[in-house]
């Protein structure tokens, strides 16, 4: 049985990572920050023995290092650092911006996931898969950027695509690979109701790039479709 561990699994695309998986007869390790809150995914779990639940915030790598250890003898296929807060509002611009909301904004959607790759490297690196995705955005190219604001939620992403980029270099020898990836424009709670693309179906598609994925394709930014991006 092929193992996924899912970060922000709580809702939106995090969810639907479970799901499709759970549905796959994956084992499912669904990470967020406040689990009793999160009824869809206890829904889940009721229904699909193979996926556990497990209390991580990200913004505490104590806990991130903590559950490393307490899951050491676990095997994991594909990590899957989904999870991100936004943190751009109407209110939030030039002249008048939260700098500590950045940090946090930086913390959790950049230096997280290399905290989280970091940490269950040992976990992934004797699966058989032996895969990092980090799910990123298109609002992070800076070649893409035509419309300006949302400097933090930007920054943040650019961030994790050179991070990740970095580790696709560094961790190739060791055969493990890593995938920069953009869900598209998604109906969630971040992306909102006008979005053209529903979570079912950036995450099948997501799924079919990561099925096809091949060492050689380690440290490329693509989207849901599988087609290069942009830096």
């Amino acid at each position: 049985m092929a193992t996924a561990l899912v970060t922000g699994s709580n809702r939106g695309i995090g969810l639907e990572f479970c799901r499709q998986y759970a549905d796959a007869g994956w084992k499912v390790l669904a990470c967020c920050r406040r689990p009793e809150q999160a009824s869809d995914l206890q829904g889940l779990a009721i229904h699909h023995p193979s996926v556990s639940i497990h209390q991580l915030d990200l913004g505490n790598f104590d806990q991130i290092d903590a559950l490393a250890h307490a899951q050491a003898s676990e095997t994991i296929d594909v990590l899957i650092n989904n999870a991100g807060i936004y943190g751009d509002s109407g209110r939030n611009v030039l002249g008048a911006l939260d700098y500590e909301l950045w940090a946090r904004v930086l913390k959790i959607n950049a230096e997280a996931p290399v905290k989280m790759t970091e940490a269950f490297l040992p976990h992934v690196s004797r699966s058989e898969r032996k895969l990092v995705v980090a799910i990123t955005s298109l609002m992070g190219s800076m070649a893409d950027n035509s419309s300006g604001g949302a400097i933090m939620y930007r920054t943040s992403k650019a961030a994790l695509n050179a991070a990740m980029k970095s580790l696709a270099i560094d961790l190739k020898p060791r055969g493990v690979g890593v995938m920069i990836l953009h869900p598209g424009w998604v109906k969630t709670d971040m992306g909102g109701s006008n979005a053209p693309t529903s979570p079912a179906e950036s995450v099948a598609g997501m799924r079919r790039t990561i099925e096809g994925f091949a060492l050689r394709d380690s440290g490329r930014f693509l989207d849901f479709r599988g087609r290069e991006l942009p830096w």
